[in-house]
């Protein structure tokens, strides 16, 4: 299954953001909705995703709330808490 890319200047979703950086961590293109587990995620790769998240968002996330999140999205709503929090 193939993603359309957003037309051109259109705004990147902050899910589509995190599916992003998850790629880069898992070698694979994902989206807002995949499952970090079925893409191969593994502690390893979830530890550096949340440093990446907490270094690029500011928001720090625990490890159980990432693995309990399990995709881009959910991750995505979890950064959007954690600013509105701060």
């Amino acid at each position: 299954m193939e993603r359309q890319a957003a037309p051109a200047g259109a705004p990147v979703s902050l899910g589509q953001e995190i599916a992003d950086l998850w790629g880069e961590y898992l070698g694979c293109d994902m989206g807002p909705e995949d499952d970090f587990f079925a893409f191969g995620g593994n502690s390893i790769a979830g530890i550096k995703i949340i440093e990446r998240v907490q270094q690029d968002y500011g928001v720090k996330l625990s490890v159980r709330d990432f693995y309990l999140a399990q995709t881009p999205a959910r991750v995505a709503e979890l950064i959007e808490q954690g600013r509105a929090a701060a």
